[in-house]
């Protein structure tokens, strides 16, 4: 996850790339609007109000989407206290008042023959397979995922009452890590190789 801020546009985003072993790459973001915090995913037509979001996940309780996403820090729950207000005037109270919200703005890319499915089984095969596709959803459980978008929620509650918490986009540090790995195992092949041969001998 890494949060970043635009201070022209005063925006402030988390970010996830995902990427599984089917070859499929996507992006995630949890970022602000006016005020107010969405989830952004290039398969779904416009930004998703983040309450309608956790509750299209599983979490249908304000108080535990509350907990989740800000914890019991008084300064986060007031930042996120607007958007569960949002929720509530746009009439999503249930998870499936959510769902019907999400997927009547599903992009379906795929050729429909005969009549489309419900609006609420595109949202769940999205959240599902596409919006962080690299968090698994075993049996419909979805409760992983919500959790994941909770952490960046909280990411972004943070970084927006203090900008220290925002990440530096340069750092590449695990980059470096796992090339210093693979060189270090290289290395390491090459000494055995030739301890090897001290060993064995020229050949006869």
């Amino acid at each position: 996850i890494i949060v970043e801020v635009d201070p022209v546009k005063g925006v402030v985003q988390a970010s996830c790339t995902s990427s599984t072993h089917g070859g499929l790459k996507s992006k995630t973001y949890v970022a602000t609007k006016k005020g107010k915090i969405y989830l952004r995913h290039n398969s779904i037509h416009e930004d998703v109000p983040i309450v309608i979001a956790l509750k299209a996940l599983g979490f249908q309780s304000d108080k535990e989407i509350l907990l989740l996403t800000a914890g019991n820090n008084e300064a986060y729950k007031s930042a996120f206290g607007p958007n569960l207000e949002e929720a509530a005037k746009m009439g999503v109270f249930t998870r499936q008042q959510a769902l019907e919200y999400i997927g009547s703005r599903v992009k379906v890319n795929r050729k429909v023959i005969g009549p489309r499915r419900p609006v609420w089984e595109e949202a769940l095969e999205a959240l599902a397979t596409i919006v962080l596709a690299h968090v698994p959803v075993v049996n419909m459980d979805f409760r992983a995922k919500a959790i994941f978008v909770a952490t960046m929620t909280r990411r972004v509650l943070m970084a927006m009452d203090d900008e220290k918490m925002v990440d530096d986009r340069d750092y590449v540090g695990n980059k470096r890590l796992e090339l210093y790995d693979v060189f270090a195992f290289l290395d390491g092949y090459a000494n055995v190789l030739l301890q090897c041969g001290t060993t064995v001998g020229p050949p006869l």
